[in-house]
């Protein structure tokens, strides 16, 4: 569950990350500062975490799709909760 957490908590991070740098666009037309790259660099770091903490859910067995199409494909992965 805390994993779970953690991904929705990056997930929300990066879309906030994805508009702020939106608002510095519009906003700094022109101006010489460097807050659109800033928040540039801060979502690619929140989206490497994002992905990697989704790695290591799904490596350790903590995250796991329940999607129909994968019990078709593969049965012996179904999760019973």
């Amino acid at each position: 569950m805390l994993l779970k957490l953690i991904v929705f908590i990056l997930l929300i991070a990066m879309l906030a990350s994805l508009f702020t740098g939106f608002w510095f666009l519009v906003k700094d037309k022109g101006n010489e500062r460097k807050r659109v790259l800033y928040a540039l660099f801060i979502r690619i770091s929140l989206a490497t975490a994002l992905v990697g903490t989704i790695a290591y859910g799904i490596g350790t067995g903590q995250l796991g799709s329940q999607a129909p199409w994968d019990r078709e494909l593969h049965p012996e992965r179904i999760i019973d909760e």
